[in-house]
């Protein structure tokens, strides 16, 4: 034994201690299952049309894009991702990424230095604590959904910029941000309002084109948006929505884009034809909304403003248990313990899915109650 190996043991039983240990396991391989913890919301993942984009863009440009997409690695099928993006939820440029966790990265460290004051809601995701954390600027975390805590920050700053970092639908507790009133604030104070809409789009807004788009905000030039092509769309990347000049200031800039491969063909393919899919099928966003309604009522929570669903439980050994009971009846949820909640309180996360069928929901239902009762 050594330090260091003595050091991983230390933590190792720690986190069991705790009850925070995690695991992983292969999905594919415990038996059917009926999903509520993936954030395929919209069921495209599987869908045939979302497959052959997939499989068309491999078979025409390989399984990788190569190399950095400043060397050789943009493609085609890169642009086409990127105009029905931009087409999609009404901002005037898009930039792709091969992750959502890069976009966010890219966003923060690339438009934020040693002279700008950074506004973090409490409740942002990882990726987005991480860019603060690289991004050589002040940063300041306020209460979450805290529009006066905002404006307060912002207007006591030293700096010459700003930047406001939110989510428009929170990845744990799954509420919604008020975009408008926090644009307004930003707009006051010659801020920059940056949101990820990882789990608004497909979901929130007109078609599920977003909260942005919703409010009128895609396109102004003080709004940036991030996303994610892993969830709705069912495909993996990310994606930076802005105007033309935020888009060539992360080319020239963003180390996340400039120094990763692009990309995978096979991701973009599926991503792009997966947009086509949301504009000619609807009814998946109305879908979607309904089966969360079915699932918050069975759990007792207020309607969700997007497909994310979180039920407070005692603790994290409680939630483990309630996930494997679950599992126990052939229902997959997740959880989320800390350090991944950011108020401390351990959850039921619960994801709902369009492709869920009327017995599958009510099946859900009957498992959820029993679980809570």
């Amino acid at each position: 034994m050594s330090r260091f190996t003595d050091w991983l043991a230390a933590r190792a039983a720690a986190r069991e201690d705790a009850g925070l240990t995690r695991r992983l396991f292969a999905s594919d391989a415990s038996g059917p299952m009926l999903d509520l913890a993936g954030n395929d919301y919209l069921g495209l993942a599987r869908h045939p049309r979302v497959v052959a984009g997939a499989v068309a863009a491999a078979e025409r440009y390989g399984a990788g894009a190569g190399a950095s997409r400043l060397v050789t690695g943009t493609l085609s099928i890169h642009d086409d991702l990127e105009s029905a993006l931009a087409g999609f939820t009404g901002f005037p440029a898009a930039l792709a990424f091969s992750t959502g966790y890069h976009a966010n990265l890219a966003v923060v460290s690339a438009l934020a230095d040693a002279d700008t004051l950074v506004v973090s809601d409490a409740h942002v995701h990882a990726s987005m604590i991480d860019a603060c954390r690289l991004s050589r600027a002040t940063v300041e975390v306020v209460p979450h959904n805290d529009v006066a805590a905002v404006e307060a920050a912002l207007a006591r700053r030293t700096q010459s910029r700003a930047l406001v970092l939110i989510e428009t639908i929170y990845s744990v507790l799954g509420d919604a941000a008020p975009v408008a009133d926090l644009a307004d604030v930003c707009s006051r104070h010659e801020a920059v309002l940056v949101a990820d809409e990882a789990h608004a789009l497909g979901v929130c807004g007109i078609e599920g084109r977003g909260l942005f788009h919703a409010a009128g905000l895609a396109g102004r030039d003080h709004v940036v948006a991030t996303l994610t092509l892993s969830k709705s769309l069912g495909s993996q990347g990310g994606a930076v929505l802005s105007t033309p000049a935020v888009r060539e200031h992360l080319v020239n800039t963003a180390r996340p884009f400039i120094y990763d491969t692009g990309l995978a063909p096979a991701a973009a393919g599926a991503a792009t034809a997966a947009l086509a899919v949301v504009l000619d099928e609807p009814d998946r966003v109305a879908r979607v909304r309904a089966v969360a309604g079915a699932l918050a009522k069975a759990g007792g929570v207020p309607e969700a403003d997007g497909a994310v669903l979180a039920i407070p439980m005692p603790g994290p050994r409680e939630a483990v248990e309630a996930v494997q009971r679950a599992a126990a009846e052939g229902v997959r949820i997740g959880c989320f313990r800390p350090p991944s909640t950011p108020d401390g309180i351990s959850r039921l996360r619960l994801t709902a899915h369009a492709h869920l069928s009327d017995p599958e929901v009510e099946r859900a239902t009957v498992v959820l109650q029993d679980l809570l009762r």
